[in-house]
C-alpha cells in the first residue's frame, strides 16, 4: 500500500473574550464546511510564517500575536486535484480585543477558487445549537472544543480533536 500523502496545515482560533469565533465557509460538491480560517504551508515554510500568511490572505489580519498551540487534528480525504490524500492541522489561538471586520488580501475570485465562499463571526452559543445534519463544522466537535477552552483556558498540550 502506497504511502499517504499528508498536506501539513495551520489554523488560527480568533477568538474574543465574549466568546465570538471567526470562521471561514467552505463550498465542496458534497457539503459546506464552517471551519476556522488558515491553510497549507508552502515549501520551506513553518507553521507560524504560514499562520501569519494566512491571515493577511484570507482575514486581512497583519501582525497578529500567536498564541499556544491548542490543538491537532487529521483527516484522510482525498483532495480533489489529487495532490494530497489528507491533511494534518495545527490550531493555534489567536486572541482578538473585538470582532473585527474581515479584509481579505486576496480577491473574493482567489478565495473563491480555493472554495472560500463567506466569513462570520460565530458566538460559541451558536456553533453549539447549530450543529445538527445541516451544519458541518471542522473539526466535527467544535462546540465541545471552544466550551472548553472558553471554561478552562488552553490546554497544556495539543488536544487531538479528531475529525
Amino acid at each position: 500500500m502506497p504511502e499517504l500523502r499528508i498536506r501539513q496545515a495551520v489554523r488560527a482560533l480568533l477568538l474574543t473574550p465574549d466568546r465570538h469565533v471567526l470562521l471561514v465557509r467552505f463550498e465542496f460538491p458534497t457539503r459546506t464546511v464552517w471551519a476556522l480560517p488558515g491553510g497549507g504551508l508552502d515549501p520551506g515554510e513553518t507553521h507560524l510564517d504560514a499562520l501569519h500568511r494566512e491571515l493577511v490572505e484570507e482575514v486581512g489580519l497583519h501582525d497578529p500575536v500567536v498564541g499556544p498551540h491548542v490543538w491537532n487534528r487529521e483527516h484522510i480525504i482525498a483532495f480533489e486535484d489529487g495532490q494530497w490524500d489528507g491533511q494534518q492541522e495545527r490550531y493555534h489561538l489567536v486572541e482578538t480585543p473585538e470582532r473585527f471586520d474581515p479584509a481579505p488580501t486576496l480577491s473574493w475570485e482567489q478565495l473563491r477558487a480555493e472554495r472560500l465562499h463567506e466569513l462570520r463571526w460565530w458566538h460559541l452559543d451558536e456553533i453549539e445549537t447549530a450543529t445538527t445534519d445541516d451544519v458541518w463544522f471542522a473539526p466535527g466537535t467544535l462546540g465541545v472544543l471552544l466550551r472548553d477552552l472558553a471554561e478552562h483556558g488552553p490546554p497544556p498540550s495539543p488536544v487531538d480533536t479528531g475529525v
